[in-house]
């Protein structure tokens, strides 16, 4: 079963090549090119041919299609190579398959085009396209794609890409879009459920008509077939051919993506194949997620800044932001000329301080032999007792929000000395940073925790009691927030139906999340669609959830969420046209895409990498572990002097901010007017939960 379910199509041409032994079959090239050695495999190159070329473009598509299979095998050490010949009046084609198995079953391949005319060859398409033998298959596109985004169509389907795996429907998307270059689909045969991905090394294309024309990677649904594909430039989705989702809600067209080729022109673009059975619906998009991580090994960290420079930076703007005054004290979300506003959760956080500086106290006491070689923390601003006051005054103002039967508002206006706008996004973040700073609190003899026990217990029994209500039916994965903060609170307090609760909202989203008929979604507060954040609530509920039971199912739970998060994670340096982000010569691995949405990078998965570290440690996984210190600190990146971050860098075609209007000026800027306070408490959160277990990045 291992052997074809890596699915290469490796054939012995006109059955005349003597079979050789290999780690996977070798294919014949009769007219339904069936396998030798096994009559069902889960891929097989399309019924035109193993190679297609199109040699115009008509009705904005590419047109007149030309197909070959392999006229001639051989075998080169541990390389399996096919070959072929494509006729055409004004040359050949020579073109060419080199395989071989890859690490972890997975199979790669070398494709290689060469151009024999003596002439140029104008509006050329080449493609890579591999075909499933089934229909209404379901496509997961990192950053892109979760299982069709059933709900953020329900919510707006001008908003994010669709795909039902119906008949005629596309779904092809920029190499550069995607933080993890993989298109993966699953489906179901009789009873059994299947996987399969199709991984790129992305790269521009050569001979481009556009300047910054990239190979496209996705998938596309035929009346008996599904394929996962590549093609030299063209994209579409939703319907709309040469069209990119350039906006938060809209479109641009972006066509004429073809390739004038020159005589002699060699191509070649290498690709992975991987398929594989699965125990259960929802998970075909697990192993390449990991796959992905493993072919791109994006761990190395000398080239990015250290945590010593990041907080001591984020320290700084931390300061700037604090504002007193009477009947107040805290951390303003906007610069004061903006809006004095101190914001709860989401995009303020102004409640993290009140955790984060505790744990933190000890960072600038590191010896110089230490991964900290200097203070993390500039000794004339961080004085110990002038700290604690900052956190004790903060929380003691934040424990003022009224809590009524439904929860509490989370913005503060110092204008108006007035409480509103309630979210359960926000309220579940400000609750768990608030047991955090119990829990560390009640150590410190500086520190007076009983007005936030008192706020944390008055928020916990309302919201305890929402959901063990029978009638509690959320819109989406949001009130995941809820579940990590009622089981600190369980044990803050020996509480059991905080417990109670919390654990019978992991099993709710359990039941409606993991089969992935509905993704995770909803922890955006300006998207309401498949999102990074809906899956992280999950993740870290279903995380905490284990933690407190150390029932199984609750690691797996995790696990399966935790991969949803991953997969919005970048694992290669995107290579940057002119703009800010080339200035500073970005590396956007460890950055993360926002959501099906909002598809530009921002730092917010700083704030999951003691999640992902910790996930690491129970999994015995080595990789999460490192990829969760490449993360925290390659968003140290583009820091300002005085600690300001901007939240929204353009790595693919796509801006919410600016001059939107020519989708070819977009990729590789970098918006930074909108610094709310998040971006600075993210990283000290972070921080402080690693110092609490003892693990330096």
């Amino acid at each position: 079963m291992k052997i074809h379910l890596t699915a290469i199509l490796l054939f012995a041409a006109l059955n005349c090549f003597p079979q050789q032994p290999s780690p996977f079959p070798i294919f014949s090239i009769g007219d339904r090119q069936k396998p030798l050695i096994d009559a069902d495999p889960l891929i097989l190159t399309p019924d035109e041919g193993r190679w297609s070329i199109a040699t115009a473009w008509k009705e904005d598509w590419p047109a007149d299609w030309h197909h070959a299979n392999p006229t001639g095998f051989k075998r080169e050490g541990n390389w399996h190579i096919v070959q072929g010949n494509i006729p055409l009046p004004q040359g050949d084609w020579l073109v060419q398959d080199a395989y071989t198995e890859a690490e972890g079953g997975r199979i790669k391949c070398i494709r290689r085009w060469e151009w024999t005319g003596k002439q140029p060859l104008d509006s050329v398409t080449l493609s890579i396209r591999w075909k499933i033998a089934a229909t209404g298959a379901k496509a997961f596109l990192p950053g892109i794609l979760y299982y069709g985004n059933p709900s953020g169509e329900k919510n707006g389907s001008h908003k994010v890409a669709v795909f039902h795996g119906k008949a005629g429907e596309e779904a092809l998307f920029e190499e550069h879009r995607y933080p993890m270059p993989f298109a993966c689909a699953e489906w179901q045969s009789g009873s059994k459920i299947y996987g399969a991905a199709l991984h790129s090394l992305p790269s521009p294309v050569a001979r481009g008509h556009h300047d910054d024309q990239w190979w496209s990677l996705g998938i596309s649904a035929k009346a008996e077939s599904t394929e996962l594909l590549m093609l030299s430039g063209p994209v579409t989705y939703n319907g709309q051919r040469n069209t990119v989702k350039a906006l938060q809600e809209g479109f641009h067209r972006y066509g004429e993506t073809w390739m004038r080729v020159q005589p002699g022109m060699v191509i070649e673009k290498t690709f992975w194949l991987e398929a594989y059975p699965l125990e259960a619906k929802g998970t075909a998009f697990q192993r390449p997620v990991h796959t992905s991580i493993e072919l791109f090994k994006p761990f190395y960290t000398e080239d990015l800044p250290t945590m010593a420079e990041i907080l001591r930076l984020k320290h700084r703007f931390l300061m700037s932001r604090w504002v007193e005054g009477e009947g107040h004290a805290g951390f303003n979300m906007f610069p004061a000329h903006v809006r004095p506003q101190i914001v709860l959760g989401w995009a303020g956080q102004c409640e993290a301080p009140g955790y984060a500086l505790q744990p933190l106290k000890s960072l600038h006491r590191m010896d110089k032999g230490s991964t900290f070689a200097s203070p993390v923390l500039d000794s004339l601003d961080y004085k110990l007792p002038y700290t604690m006051d900052m956190v004790q005054r903060s929380l003691d103002h934040i424990c003022t929000a009224p809590v009524g039967e439904n929860g509490f508002p989370v913005v503060f206006d110092i204008g108006e000395k007035k409480w509103s706008n309630p979210d359960p996004v926000s309220e579940g973040q400000a609750m768990n940073s608030i047991a955090l700073a119990i829990r560390t609190g009640r150590k410190n003899p500086l520190l007076k925790t009983e007005k936030w026990e008192a706020f944390l217990k008055k928020a916990c029994n309302v919201h305890a009691k929402r959901l063990l209500d029978a009638g509690w039916k959320p819109v989406n994965t949001a009130e995941a927030f809820y579940i990590s903060p009622l089981l600190l609170a369980a044990q803050l307090f020996d509480n059991q139906q905080y417990a109670k609760a919390a654990l019978k909202a992991a099993d709710y989203y359990a039941d409606r999340h993991l089969s992935m008929d509905e993704p995770y979604w909803g922890g955006t507060l300006d998207a309401t669609c498949e999102d990074k954040e809906g899956a992280w609530g999950a993740f870290q509920g279903f995380l905490a959830a284990y933690e407190f039971s150390k029932n199984s199912k609750y690691l797996n739970y995790a696990k399966h969420a935790g991969d949803v998060v991953l997969s919005y994670t970048a694992v290669w340096d995107i290579p940057l046209p002119a703009g800010r982000m080339a200035d500073h010569a970005f590396k956007s691995r460890g950055w993360t895409g926002v959501s099906a949405q909002n598809q530009h990078l921002d730092v917010y998965g700083v704030v999951m990498t003691p999640a992902i570290y910790r996930l690491g440690e129970l999994l015995g996984d080595e990789s999460m572990k490192r990829l969760a210190a490449v993360m925290y600190r390659s968003c140290g990146q583009m820091i300002s002097p005085t600690g300001a971050h901007g939240e929204q860098l353009q790595h693919t075609n796509f801006a919410q901010h600016g001059d939107m209007s020519d989708v070819k000026k977009l990729r590789g800027g970098y918006s930074e007017s909108w610094t709310v306070f998040w971006i600075t408490a993210h990283f000290l959160h972070a921080a402080a939960q690693l110092e609490e277990m003892g693990v330096q990045f």
